[in-house]
């Protein structure tokens, strides 16, 4: 019986000893677990992040600084316009450093000449703001839709890969031989859909707040213009 007892405690064992265990991957391995082409895509997915991040950043403070804008700013340029005092009015402006304070600057510096030529170097003046103000979003715009699109070309390689596999194992085809080919699709699809999303979100928050902007260019030019239709 003792033989017997042991040969099945034996048996139990050897059973519990084949049990699967659970496997875990940091991110860095899931990253680098795609074989040279899944590393090769998303390093350059890495690098259209930050590059996606540095605009934003750089944008959104650029653009916070344009919209703040003194309320009386065009008071005190109305005042010191109609009681002749072009020079202050100009050191105001540039003081005040800002898009509108610049438009209304080069409005001012045309005082005296056809009221055509200063809405039209008010004009100007106001594109080249909000070009400046949009420097960048061009770029932002590319990554939103490129990203998606370099994490799909990594799907492809990824399945090329599987099915070069598939192939070379002929009859005998194990899931460990397949995992870099269905690691490289996966994991740059969902980085590369990441980069994109993060992108997207970001180029419209900013056009959001570019477009307040030029609101208020607008609206500053009208009163300035208005300003000079107003008699002396």
């Amino acid at each position: 019986m003792n033989p017997l007892f042991l040969q099945i405690t034996t048996g139990n064992e050897a059973v519990l000893a084949e049990e699967p265990t659970e496997k875990t991957m940091s991110i860095l391995e899931l990253m680098t677990s795609g074989g040279i082409g899944g590393i090769l895509i998303m390093t350059f997915l890495g690098i259209l992040s930050v590059m996606a991040v540095y605009i934003f950043l750089e944008r959104f403070g650029a653009i916070r600084n344009a919209n703040k804008v003194d309320p009386n700013f065009m008071n005190n340029i109305k005042d010191m316009v109609m009681d002749g005092k072009l020079e202050s009015a100009q050191a105001l402006c540039t003081a005040e450093s800002t898009p509108v304070a610049r438009m209304i600057e080069k409005g001012i510096s045309r005082i005296g000449k056809p009221l055509g030529d200063i809405t039209q170097a008010i004009e100007n003046q106001g594109k080249l703001e909000v070009t400046r103000l949009e420097k960048g979003l061009p770029m932002l715009a590319t990554i939103s839709g490129g990203a998606p699109m370099i994490g799909f070309l990594g799907t492809v390689i990824g399945m090329i890969l599987t099915f070069k596999e598939m192939a070379n194992a002929g009859g005998q085809i194990k899931l460990d031989m397949m995992a870099e080919g269905i690691y490289t699709a996966m994991t740059t699809t969902v980085a590369g859909l990441l980069v994109g999303i993060i992108a997207y979100f970001g180029y419209n928050f900013l056009v959001t707040r570019v477009d307040r902007v030029v609101y208020k260019l607008e609206d500053s030019a009208m009163a300035f213009l208005d300003l000079l239709h107003e008699p002396a």
